[in-house]
């Protein structure tokens, strides 16, 4: 006989616009369990528990149980989450920005999917957020109209992409960066260190300590993709893979090296007191510390750091990571690599499973590529990315073939004007809570005013 039943959703809201999450929320009440990381489901539970990401040492002995019914992460100020749900505490409004548009971007009569012939200027060196409901047709119009076709006319790349008349304004584009949720590796050979190039150097340096000088060792030896230095066991990879019939494959530590990836020989050679090994087992947060005196090192670590990720493992397998993580050690990857100035960067929904303290330090990041020069377009539901985005694209009203227009256009205050959308609806509130409204720069307040008629 069944006596109870306990349901677990995992962040069921992300990705949903805000009308879609409250009806999420709502749904959400006949449950039991349900992690979350939205502001309003953090309202709503009868009790919640906060497990700090600040540090990876804290991760597993500081976690915190609080009932919401007595307002408690609203009142104290111990736990990252706690105010986050009130109104005194949230993701800040920058400061005015340096960067000014430097032109547009126009697509004519797009029509892929459920867009409805619409025209759009998307500026060019701003932070622009392309909003509405699911299925409003941000996608289309972004991933599969803009994106395919700026990676032929800038780098000559074939591809399929939805009908439309004409893009103009890409003359001043000469770099695209489609920076998306996929794996930065399909097997456990692939890590953050490896991905973002600071493995190379890191091998670079233990052939240069004075054990692998006498022994004879090049940089081969630390890499764990060849034989010589790696366990013949697992072949590098500190895992073996059981293949299993009807469910995912299973990981586990191969007993020879016990997870360390290299035989004995290798890891006898040390520097600073710590193997190869030790370093891949490091966090960010720890090889920043332990490479500070290496920019080179430290500089491409700092980056990952800067997108919030100082928890994670340098040598933690690629199987291991979230899309969010995978995204960010992409933009850190970029961001370490030598910057033109006339870059747009294409991101989809950034924030998805992001702490509101990670979602600052995204933030931090991405306004400091506009500053640069760059162009940052990001397809968003969050609320606390598009109050802080120069220029807004509100698609919709509905989704399906109720979407596919534009309702709305222009910097977070004008749009929280216009009647009918969503997002601005949800925007007014927000301004009228805080009562400071994000200023523009004048340039950006005249382009609203340029657009209203096209």
């Amino acid at each position: 006989m069944l006596v109870a039943l306990l349901d677990g959703m995992p962040e069921e809201r992300s990705g949903a616009e805000w009308p879609d999450n409250f009806a999420s929320i709502i749904c959400s009440n006949t449950l039991r369990v349900s992690p979350a990381r939205s502001r309003d489901a953090l309202n709503w539970p009868d009790c919640s528990w906060d497990i700090r990401t600040s540090s990876s040492k804290a991760l597993t002995n500081s976690v915190r149980a609080s009932s919401m019914s007595e307002n408690t992460i609203m009142r104290t100020g111990v736990q990252q989450s706690e105010g986050y749900p009130s109104v005194h505490m949230s993701v800040p409004t920058p400061a005015a920005h340096t960067g000014s548009a430097n032109g547009w971007i126009v697509i004519r009569n797009a029509r892929g999917n459920n867009l409805k012939g619409i025209d759009v200027a998307i500026p060019i060196g701003l932070f622009v957020c392309v909003t509405g409901v699911s299925g409003s047709g941000k996608s289309t119009l972004i991933q599969d109209t803009l994106f395919p076709r700026l990676m032929y006319e800038v780098y000559g790349t074939r591809a399929v992409w939805e009908p439309h008349d004409e893009i103009t304004g890409l003359d001043d584009i000469d770099k695209v960066i489609d920076i998306d949720q996929s794996p930065i590796g399909r097997t456990p050979r692939s890590n953050p260190a490896t991905y973002t190039g600071t493995f190379d150097m890191i091998r670079e340096l233990f052939a240069l300590t004075q054990d692998a000088k006498v022994r004879g060792y090049k940089n081969g030896r630390f890499s764990f993709n060849v034989k010589g230095g790696r366990c013949e066991a697992c072949k590098g990879d500190g895992v073996l893979k059981i293949e299993m019939v009807f469910l995912p494959d299973v990981y586990v530590p191969c007993e020879v090296c016990k997870g360390k990836r290299y035989n004995r020989e290798t890891l006898e050679v040390k520097y600073k007191g710590k193997n190869v090994s030790d370093v891949l087992g490091m966090t960010i947060d720890e090889a920043c510390d332990f490479f500070r005196p290496i920019p080179k090192i430290f500089r491409k670590l700092e980056t990952l750091q800067e997108v919030g990720l100082g928890y994670v493992r340098m040598g933690q397998p690629a199987t291991t990571l979230s899309g969010g993580e995978a995204q960010r050690i992409k933009l850190a990857a970029e961001l370490s690599k030598r910057q033109t100035g006339n870059t747009i960067y294409i991101l989809d929904e950034p924030t998805t499973g992001l702490h509101f303290e990670d979602v600052k330090k995204l933030l931090a990041v991405l306004h400091r590529l506009v500053e640069q020069g760059n162009s940052v377009l990001v397809i968003e539901h969050n609320l606390d990315v598009i109050k802080t985005a120069d220029w807004l694209i509100d698609m919709g009203p509905e989704g399906g073939n109720a979407g596919g227009r534009i309702v709305a256009k222009g910097p977070p205050e004008e749009v929280a004007k216009t009647p009918g959308s969503h997002t601005g609806s949800f925007l007014a509130g927000i301004f009228e809570k805080a009562k400071t409204p994000y200023k523009r720069p004048q340039a950006v307040v005249a382009m609203a005013a340029e657009t209203e008629g096209s």
